[in-house]
């Protein structure tokens, strides 16, 4: 059998062939442009690494299930141009990166900067949630959102042009790619390894940023041993755009102080960055989804055999994933003595062991699910499952064509319930928030 190989990313150099390698590693809706204000001066003492997130900025469309694939794809690419050890600096799902780097290949990293970033962007809800969105309308509801959320008000305003120019970036990123790298983010979260991160650390933040603000920074700087923190005054979410000198100046200095005395200086010549137009303003990524963060409550559960627990955690951990986070808190704090075991019994049997069962993709068990329900009159369970399908990656048109089957074969009054229900929870999931 052969071995099956992982795609390259797309990527650029720039700066001397002989100068040791910075990786710039960009944020979800951009292109290695981003960076663009930042090359001229870093390119004075290194070789500077750029890249492009799959189905960004023209790249192959071969999307990522999670920031560790990103991450691997990315050293795959650095393994086969000879760079072995060099700096990072990432913004937002490029800072993601740079931890899974820390955490998983501390070897790799002379020096490390994180912008705009996290250790848990968001809510996993936040993200999936994005998903059904794009997957229903595309991504021109979240371009036309994003400014707003990703520059101060003075700057957008002054700046017309970068943000118009940014906004059509994002629409013209691959929608399933997009929705995929939602999908790795919802599932990220380092929290508890932040103080295995090993590598000096600068943490750098815009003042004015809501998305991943100076809370989560602290959060960083609190948790990695070697690190420090800069806030860039009257800088929004992508500071490297808004603040382009003070970000620059900020690398600069941190890398200059930081790296490591053990660089590998024996690397083979790194090829010649290809030939790409140089843009005159640098665009900026998707919103991240603000950071209301909620730590599920943990759910207690009742004695097992060792089988039964596992079956217990796997199904919870489905049902979560399914159904949303907040749908599966309400269920457990409503169950009291008398209701609890049902819970269990449901997250264990239907959860753990059915609805993890390799036979059927989620997709096609939200299709069967949703025609049960049909056929048993079940419009309130109805409504939740609706929600999940569009979760689970089901279209609004194909939930339709579900429920028009199930019309023939559970009848149409049935049918007529269903579409009320789904048509209400459609338009609710569906409608991009203003």
């Amino acid at each position: 059998m052969s071995e099956k190989k992982t795609p390259a990313l797309q990527y650029r150099f720039d700066g001397p062939e002989d100068a040791p390698v910075i990786v710039l590693g960009p944020s979800l809706g951009t292109t290695w442009h981003m960076f663009d204000r930042q090359v001229p001066e870093l390119v004075k003492q290194w070789r500077v690494f750029r890249f492009d997130l799959p189905g960004h900025g023209g790249a192959p469309a071969h999307p990522v299930g999670s920031v560790g694939e990103l991450t691997d794809r990315l050293l795959a690419t650095l393994d086969a141009l000879g760079v072995q050890r060099f700096g990072y600096a990432g913004c937002a799902l490029g800072g993601a990166v740079g931890l899974e780097l820390a955490l998983r290949h501390p070897e790799r990293l002379a020096s490390l900067a994180l912008i705009a970033a996290s250790p848990r962007f968001g809510t996993p809800d936040e993200f999936r949630q994005r998903g059904v969105i794009v997957r229903t309308n595309g991504l021109d509801p979240i371009a036309r959102s994003a400014p707003e959320r990703w520059f101060t008000g003075g700057f957008a305003a002054a700046q017309p042009a970068i943000t118009e120019w940014a906004v059509q970036m994002v629409r013209t990123t691959d929608p399933g790619c997009y929705i995929a790298a939602c999908e790795a983010l919802a599932a990220f979260d380092v929290r508890p390894a932040l103080g295995r991160v090993g590598v000096p650390t600068l943490v750098l933040v815009g003042s004015e940023d809501q998305v991943t603000g100076p809370a989560e920074a602290r959060t960083l700087v609190a948790g990695v041993p070697d690190a420090r923190l800069a806030v860039v005054p009257g800088a929004s979410h992508l500071v490297p755009v808004e603040q382009p000198a003070a970000v620059t100046d900020l690398l600069v200095r941190h890398f200059s102080t930081a790296w490591q005395q053990s660089y590998e200086t024996g690397q083979t010549a790194l090829p010649a960055a290809p030939a790409v137009p140089a843009l005159a303003a640098p665009p900026q990524p998707v919103p991240v989804a603000p950071l209301a963060e909620i730590a599920p409550a943990p759910v207690a559960a009742p004695q097992q055999s060792p089988g039964m627990a596992d079956r217990y955690e796997t199904g919870l951990k489905i049902r979560r994933e399914v159904l949303g986070d907040a749908h599966v808190e309400g269920m457990f704090a409503e169950a009291d003595a008398f209701s609890g075991d049902f819970q269990e019994f449901v997250t264990r049997y239907a959860w753990g062991e059915i609805w993890d069962r390799p036979g059927l993709d989620r997709r096609s068990r939200s299709c069967v699910t949703l025609t049960a329900l049909v056929a048993g009159g079940h419009l309130e369970e109805l409504a939740f499952h609706i929600r999940a399908a569009l979760r689970n990656g089901l279209t609004p048109a194909e939930i339709k064509e579900v429920l028009l089957q199930a019309a023939v074969y559970c009848g149409v009054p049935a049918a007529a319930g269903a579409f009320r229900v789904a048509q209400r929870v459609i338009r609710e999931e569906t409608t991009p928030a203003e």
